[in-house]
C-alpha cells in the first residue's frame, strides 16, 4: 500500500504541474486570439476609409495619390504573419504537453486503480478525470451537459383515450368557449311524450325523467358552468324546468327539521367548491351538490345513451350532498370516497350521515369499470334504527371501432344492483320472525350503434328489478304524494313485493357534437298496477286534502303496462 501510494504521489506531482502548464498555454491562446480579432476588427474598419481617401485625394490632385499609413496593408500582413509563427509553435508544445498529460495520467491511473479495488470504490471517483474528456470543448456542449434532467409531467387522468362513447359521459369533444377562469356550460332538455295509455290528468308516474304527456315541456334548462383559477374550483348547474319540482318531491329528508331544504335546494342540480392538489396524478376535494352516478347513465339525457333509463338508474340516486374526494393514484384508475347527508337527499333522514365511495377503473381506451358502494346511513325517514346497503357495478365495452365505415362504433353497458336495509323491522336475508325480507336485486343491458362518423346513434336495451319492500321505488304522485307523504293507494311497507322490467329502442340523429335530435320507444311492465291508466291519478277538481291522502269516492287508474313514444331535443354548450 504505502509503495503504491508513494508511486502514486509523484504521478500525481508531475500531472498536477502539466495542468498548469496546459493552463498557461490556454492564457497565451486566448490573449492571442484577442489580439488577432482587435487587428482584424481595425483592419476592416480601416481599409475602406483609405480607399475613400485615395478616391478623393485622385481627383483633387494627381501629383498626391499616396494614401495615409494607415490604409497600407503591409503592416497588418507583418502583424498576421508574427501570430500565425506564435500559434504554430504553441500548437507543437501542447501535442508535447498531451502526450506527456496522457502518460502520467496512465501511471496514476494504474497506482490508484489498485488502491480503488481495496477500497471498493470507483476508479473514475479517485482520478476525477474521465479517459475521454478533451482539452477544449465547445461552449454549446458545455451547456448542454450542465443543464439538469426536466422531470417529466404526470399524465392527466383519463387523459389517454376519446371517451365520448361511454354511457353517461357527455359526447362533446371541446367546450364552446372557455378561459382561464371560467368554463360555461348551458344545457337544454325539451321534450314531447306521447303515452298510448292517454291518462286524462295528462299525468305520468314512476319515472324520474318523464312527467307528463301529449305536451311539450321543458324537462331542464341548466346554466352555470366551471371555475378553475389558481387550484381552487367549483362548478354550478341550475335545473330549471320539470326537474326543479320532480327532484326535490323524491327527497322526504325536507319533512325532518326546519328551513324548508326543498327550496332552498330546488334549482340546483350541482353546486360545489374544492381544491385541487398537485398530489399522485391529481387530488380533488369538493364539497356541495355533486352527481352520483350510481346506476351509471348522468343525471343529465344529453350524456345517455337513452331518455328513459331502466329501473337500476331511475330508481338509484342522481345526487348527493356532502364531501368527496378524488383520488388519481394513476392516470387509469380513480378512488372517490364520499361522505354524504344521505342517499339522494338534501339533508339527514335521522341521526347519522351516510359514507360510500366509487371506483372507476380504465385499463385502456375501450373498457371501463366502475363499482359505487353506499352503506351506514339510516336512510327511511322516522326509523332511526335501519341502516341501507347498496351496490352499484357497471362495465362498459367499446367492442367495434372503425370511423371508416358507415357502421363505425358499437359498445354495450352491463350494469347489476344489489342491496338491502336491515334493523328497525326489515331484514338482509329473509323473513326472521317479524322482521320482513328488504332488499333490491336487478340488472340492465345496453348495446348502442353509430353510424356514419357518428352522426347517427341507435340503442337498444332494458333491464329488470325486484325490490321487496318497495323501498327504492318511485312513489306515483296520487293525489299529490311525495316521497315524505307517502299514499295508501300504493302502499310502500315491509314485505310489499314489486317488479317490474323495460326494454326500449332510441335513434339518435346528431348534426353537431352540442345537439341531439331524439325518438325513443319504451315498454315498461310491473308485477302490480303500477302506471298511469286512461283514468288517471289526479282527483276530480284536483288534488285534495293533504298530499297523498285518501279522496273520498276516488281511486286512481293504475295499470300493469306501459307504452311510450319519447321525442326530445338535447343541447350541450
Amino acid at each position: 500500500m504505502r509503495l503504491a501510494c508513494r508511486n502514486g504521489c509523484r504521478s500525481g506531482t508531475k500531472l498536477r504541474r502539466t495542468k498548469n502548464k496546459v493552463k498557461a498555454i490556454r492564457a497565451r491562446i486566448a490573449t492571442t486570439l484577442g489580439a488577432i480579432i482587435l487587428i482584424a476588427d481595425c483592419f476592416s474598419t480601416v481599409q475602406p476609409i483609405a480607399f475613400a481617401q485615395t478616391t478623393t485625394q485622385s481627383k483633387n490632385s494627381e501629383s498626391d495619390s499616396s494614401a495615409s499609413p494607415e490604409s497600407d496593408p503591409s503592416s497588418a500582413n507583418k502583424v498576421n504573419a508574427e501570430v500565425l509563427q506564435e500559434l504554430e509553435r504553441m500548437r507543437a508544445r501542447i501535442e508535447e504537453l498531451e502526450t506527456q498529460l496522457k502518460q502520467a495520467s496512465a501511471v496514476a491511473t494504474t497506482s490508484k486503480a489498485e488502491s480503488s479495488t481495496q477500497n471498493g470504490r470507483p476508479n473514475q471517483e479517485l482520478t476525477g478525470i474521465p479517459a475521454a474528456t478533451p482539452l477544449l470543448q465547445p461552449v454549446a456542449e458545455q451547456s448542454v451537459e450542465a443543464a439538469p434532467a426536466t422531470k417529466p409531467a404526470k399524465a392527466e387522468p383519463f387523459a389517454f383515450a376519446d371517451w365520448t362513447w361511454l354511457n353517461g359521459n357527455p359526447r362533446t369533444k371541446q367546450p364552446a368557449f372557455d378561459s382561464k377562469f371560467f368554463t360555461p356550460e348551458i344545457r337544454a332538455d325539451v321534450d314531447y311524450i306521447y303515452d298510448f295509455n292517454h291518462p286524462k290528468d295528462d299525468t305520468i308516474g314512476g319515472s324520474s325523467e318523464v312527467f307528463r304527456s301529449d305536451e311539450v315541456h321543458v324537462t331542464q334548462l341548466g346554466v352555470g358552468g366551471d371555475f378553475h383559477y389558481d387550484n381552487v374550483r367549483a362548478r354550478l348547474m341550475t335545473q330549471f324546468g320539470l326537474y326543479s319540482h320532480t327532484t326535490p318531491r323524491n327527497d322526504a329528508s325536507p319533512a325532518r327539521g326546519q328551513w324548508n331544504l326543498d327550496n332552498a335546494y330546488r334549482y340546483l342540480s350541482e353546486a360545489y367548491g374544492g381544491y385541487h392538489f398537485n398530489a399522485l396524478h391529481g387530488v380533488n376535494v369538493d364539497a356541495g351538490i355533486f352527481l352520483s352516478y350510481i346506476g351509471l347513465f348522468s343525471f343529465y339525457n344529453f350524456d345517455n345513451w337513452a331518455y328513459q333509463t331502466s329501473y337500476v338508474s331511475s330508481n338509484t340516486p342522481w345526487f348527493f350532498n356532502g364531501v368527496r374526494v378524488q383520488i388519481f393514484p394513476t392516470a387509469k384508475l380513480k378512488i372517490e370516497p364520499w361522505f354524504i347527508n344521505g342517499w339522494q337527499s338534501y339533508g339527514r333522514f335521522n341521526n347519522r350521515p351516510g359514507v360510500g365511495g366509487q371506483i372507476n377503473w380504465r385499463p385502456n381506451a375501450s373498457i371501463s369499470i366502475i363499482s359505487n358502494n353506499y352503506g351506514v346511513g339510516a336512510d327511511a325517514l322516522g326509523n332511526p334504527n335501519r341502516t341501507r346497503l347498496h351496490t352499484d357495478n357497471s362495465i362498459e365495452v367499446k367492442y367495434y371501432d372503425r370511423p371508416e365505415k358507415f357502421l363505425d362504433r358499437m359498445a354495450f353497458s352491463l350494469t347489476g344492483d344489489a342491496g338491502c336495509e336491515t334493523g328497525g323491522g326489515v331484514s338482509c336475508l329473509g323473513n326472521h320472525g317479524t322482521d320482513r325480507k328488504q332488499s333490491f336485486l336487478g340488472y340492465m343491458f345496453y348495446n348502442r350503434f353509430w353510424f356514419h362518423k357518428d352522426l347517427y346513434g341507435l340503442t337498444l336495451g332494458g333491464g329488470k328489478i325486484n325490490n321487496p319492500g318497495r323501498y327504492l321505488v318511485l312513489l306515483p304522485p296520487i293525489n299529490g304524494a311525495t316521497a315524505a307523504s307517502g299514499t295508501p293507494y300504493f302502499t310502500e311497507n315491509p314485505g310489499d313485493q314489486f317488479k317490474a322490467w323495460d326494454a326500449s329502442a332510441t335513434f339518435d340523429y346528431m348534426p353537431s357534437q352540442y345537439i341531439t335530435f331524439r325518438w325513443e320507444f319504451d315498454h315498461r311492465a310491473a308485477n302490480v298496477p303500477y302506471f298511469s291508466g286512461p283514468g288517471g291519478i289526479t282527483p276530480p277538481g284536483g288534488n285534495t286534502g293533504t298530499p297523498g291522502s285518501l279522496v273520498q269516492g276516488f281511486a286512481p287508474d293504475l295499470r300493469k303496462i306501459e307504452n311510450r313514444l319519447d321525442i326530445s331535443l338535447l343541447v350541450k354548450f
